[in-house]
């Protein structure tokens, strides 16, 4: 193998799609990385908490967004809306949804919630 591992999510490892949602995993040697599009209308205790069972996501989330936007309020009522740049990190204890008519594209970088995320 040489020294640049290229990877494209056109040829993911693993592909999820509860409701609204579409999440491609690669994996990038021992690290997996997650690209998650949510759909408008995407809410997660409708389109998520069904396949989790729990009342808030308990996954941390590190990343950036890609394109659309996405309102998050964490149980702690901190809320925030990302945008199209932003890097973020969602600790346990959050609800999301969709903001707009656009889709919602991030790329995830904590490889135990994209080994993990959405999987009942």
């Amino acid at each position: 193998m040489t020294g640049i591992h290229k990877i494209d999510f056109s040829s993911p490892d693993e592909v999820r799609a509860p409701e609204k949602t579409s999440m491609e995993i690669v994996n990038a040697g021992s690290v997996k990385v997650a690209r998650l599009t949510v759909q408008p209308g995407w809410v997660w205790s409708e389109c998520i908490a069904p396949v989790v069972g729990t009342d808030s996501c308990q996954a941390h989330h590190l990343g950036v967004v890609q394109s659309g936007q996405l309102l998050v309020e964490h149980e702690d009522g901190s809320t925030e809306t990302l945008s199209p740049g932003d890097v973020y990190e969602c600790k346990p204890g959050h609800q999301a949804q969709v903001v707009g008519d656009q889709p919602c594209v991030m790329i995830e970088f904590d490889s135990q919630t994209a080994a993990t995320y959405a999987q009942d």
